[in-house]
């Protein structure tokens, strides 16, 4: 994520002897995202992850950490937390509470093939089974309440028919229920920037941070908005096809989930066209900050909206 809070190689080398890593070799900061503050470490042991949290307090992360920890526990490919000398996975550095995870294999890849959609869609598949013995619960702070009331605080900010846009869609969505669908704890931000890619394989997924529990079909619509998604903000078929395809191979969608689809898809693209009009028109301060396009998402929810195959 951007870096709000800088950390120096001085202001490091105190905090890692409370851990066993090693000695600093290098420190390095990661200008992407728009909520925390993350750096590459580099010690004597091998290579992690530092993040700092900007919004959350510490007692606040017990459920992201813990999750983070189940999942690896049962084998799904995520960065695991990393407990220091007092058996803490989060810490304290320039007053921030902080977590060091290791760092996965892979890299982001920016163009995915259908072969790799499909591992992504196992992948997170299995991720929903592994968590459904995940004893904690967090419900979604970024749902239908919080993109209703956050849409208003941006309507005076757009051109008058993109805001009737928004507006049409977020009483849309109001109109439909989500109580018959199957839930559980979901991801809630597995864009292409938080998988690491080891060739054609998923080497992990990172930045459980909007994870929580809402429908399993949420977190699938998300996740194919990003990574099946064209320049136009289209949805590729191949791929589409084939994340579905594999993540159905694990978890099987429900009927009433089959039906929900057209609607979640939308409700997906419209819960990020919220959010990033939020950070364009009121962003937040940093040294490495930048906000993404809001067009982007209205045009995958304009996509959506006239679409007629939905790749089930």
């Amino acid at each position: 994520m951007s870096v709000f809070t800088t950390v120096s190689e001085a202001d490091l080398q105190p905090f890692l002897k409370r851990y066993a890593l090693g000695t600093l070799v290098e420190l390095k900061g990661i200008a992407a995202g728009v909520t925390n503050t993350n750096y590459f470490v580099t010690t004597t042991h091998g290579r992690y992850v530092l993040t700092l949290f900007e919004t959350l307090m510490a007692d606040e992360l017990d459920y992201y950490v813990k999750l983070m920890a189940h999942l690896a526990h049962h084998g799904i490919a995520v960065a695991a937390p990393i407990a220091n000398f007092d058996d803490q996975y989060v810490d304290e550095l320039n007053g921030r509470p902080t977590l060091l995870v290791n760092c996965l294999p892979g890299v982001v890849v920016d163009h995915p093939n259908a072969g790799q959609c499909g591992e992504v869609g196992e992948m997170l598949a299995q991720m929903h089974l592994a968590a459904n013995s995940y004893s904690g619960h967090m419900d979604n702070p970024r749902g239908p309440h919080w993109w209703t009331h956050t849409a208003a605080e941006v309507y005076g900010f757009m051109p008058a028919e993109e805001a009737a846009q928004l507006h049409d869609e977020v009483l849309f969505q109001a109109e439909w229920s989500r109580n018959a669908l199957p839930r559980g704890v979901i991801h809630a931000d597995l864009f292409r920037d938080n998988v690491l890619m080891n060739g054609d394989h998923v080497g992990g997924f990172i930045d459980f941070y909007y994870a929580c529990n809402d429908t399993l079909l949420y977190d699938v619509a998300i996740t194919l908005n990003d990574w099946c998604v064209t320049g136009n903000g289209d949805i590729d078929p191949e791929r589409a096809r084939a994340f579905l395809a594999a993540y159905q191979s694990v978890r099987p969608l429900t009927d009433s989930e089959r039906t929900a689809w057209p609607a979640m898809l939308r409700a997906a693209a419209l819960r990020f066209w919220v959010s990033r009009l939020f950070d364009f028109h009121k962003p937040a301060s940093g040294e490495m900050t930048f906000a993404k396009d809001p067009g982007h998402f209205q045009r995958v929810l304009l996509c959506h909206r006239q679409r007629t195959d939905f790749w089930l």
